[in-house]
């Protein structure tokens, strides 16, 4: 009688724990060459994709025809069915205007106050979101004492919820709040900052940086890591000067990350919303009204909504939207082909 070895038994061992995972695999195989015999190789892409396709269609194509068709009805009305046909007559509404550069000669004079607003923030939001980040990023990318804390501080607001951000602020900025409270053991007479046009809208953008900063900081600091180090290590043994090698070195090869980052700063600065309206609530007056505070209230929130009204603006900021994006890609694309051919 021949004896097992321990190297048999275990190899016995291994054989037997294959079969259920070998069952599993064919039983995933099977649905796979179906679907591989009927649709050919290159069909097979197309089924993959079908799921995503299909939530994209339900959640992001079907709302968006739904709001296009509520932008061309009128009323007070939830349901579709229940509301008239009015064609472009909410657009025309929006747009009924004798100077757009002064919101009282609107019709809409609420509406183009949020535009106005909105683009105020954009500006002002954009330029100093990417001035922060970038010098952030460059900071954080040098060696520094606890470099990983100091990258962790950063980006912990972004795990905040905005309606979180916004109530720690507004606790820290209200009349007896924090900072007050900070301000009045310093001598100093404590200060409405929420009530005062021009502190509540700085107090807006400010709130707006902190919270989001962290996460286009890491953007950029991850393009900053992948840029070779014999890059600056070349230039500094030619006697090029730091300022010099950021903006021939540093600032060109971080432009795709940089061209990501103005983007999706700029989708996020025109839909603001979340924080400014817990910490403001759109206030004092109409100083923090921003378009998407507008669409909300109009659509939701008063007691006579339009929908109608609510939906044709979205659309307009929607259209917005996509037009500045395209013109933000198609620089980045045509810088992108002239360096290629130089």
């Amino acid at each position: 009688m021949k004896a097992v070895t321990p190297k048999q038994d275990g190899h016995s061992l291994g054989e037997a724990a294959m079969i259920p995972v070998r069952l599993m695999m064919g039983l995933v195989d099977a649905p796979l060459r179906w679907v591989q015999k009927t649709f050919g190789l290159g069909g097979m892409a197309t089924v993959f994709l079908m799921p995503n396709m299909l939530i994209f269609g339900v959640f992001v194509l079907l709302p968006f025809f739904i709001n296009f068709a509520y932008s061309m009805t009128g009323g007070t009305a939830l349901f579709l069915s229940d509301r008239s046909f009015v064609g472009a007559e909410q657009y025309e509404r929006l747009f009924d205007c004798s100077s757009y550069l002064d919101p009282g000669s609107c019709g809409e004079d609420t509406f183009w106050t949020a535009v106005g607003n909105t683009a105020w923030f954009v500006l002002l939001q954009v330029t100093l979101m990417i001035g922060f980040s970038l010098i952030t990023a460059l900071i954080l990318n040098r060696d520094l004492m606890a470099r990983s804390f100091w990258r962790a501080v950063f980006f912990f607001p972004v795990l905040l919820s905005p309606v979180v951000v916004g109530l720690i602020w507004k606790w820290i900025l209200q009349r007896q709040g924090l900072l007050n409270f900070a301000l009045y053991g310093f001598g100093f007479e404590p200060h409405t900052w929420l009530n005062d046009r021009n502190w509540s809208f700085a107090a807006a953008v400010g709130v707006s940086i902190w919270a989001h900063m962290g996460f286009y900081t890491l953007i950029l600091l991850a393009g900053l890591q992948a840029i070779p180090k014999d890059l600056y290590e070349a230039a500094e043994m030619d006697g090029t000067r730091p300022a010099r090698a950021f903006w021939r070195i540093t600032l060109p090869l971080l432009m795709p990350n940089l061209l990501v980052v103005v983007v999706l700063v700029l989708i996020r600065a025109v839909q603001i919303f979340d924080e400014v309206y817990v910490l403001t609530g759109g206030g004092p007056g109409t100083s923090t009204l921003y378009l998407t505070q507008y669409i909300y209230e109009t659509g939701f929130a008063t007691q006579l909504r339009n929908p109608g009204l609510a939906a044709a603006a979205s659309i307009l900021m929607g259209a917005v939207l996509v037009i500045l994006t395209l013109l933000q890609l198609g620089l980045g694309r045509s810088r992108d082909n002239k360096g290629g051919r130089k």
